[in-house]
């Protein structure tokens, strides 16, 4: 819990801070949200992550292509499909 200063300051606590990657200098936005306040941390909320953890959810996804790309075929576009592009431009004209 913060309290707010006779300047109407407030702290915002470290483990939120550290959390949030909010730094001294940084600007935060304030909003209102009906019977609430909404505080906008720099990079619009979503929480800063180490590079410990970027390189685990990227070798993650990296895994999940691949795995993805084993179990699929490659996409080949439909050669006969009865109609050319040409004919989408030509049909139904006044000619």
């Amino acid at each position: 819990m913060s309290k707010v200063t006779s300047k109407l300051q407030v702290t915002i606590p470290k483990t939120l801070a550290d959390r949030y990657g909010i730094r001294p200098g940084d600007e935060i936005e304030w909003q209102a949200a009906g019977a609430f306040i909404r505080v906008i941390p720099p990079g619009g909320g979503r929480p800063r992550l180490d590079s410990a953890e970027r390189l685990r959810i990227f070798d993650a996804a990296t895994a999940r292509q691949r795995a993805r790309e084993e179990r699929e075929p490659p996409f080949e576009p439909a050669t006969d499909r009865g109609w050319t592009r040409e004919e989408l431009y030509t049909r139904g004209g006044a000619g």
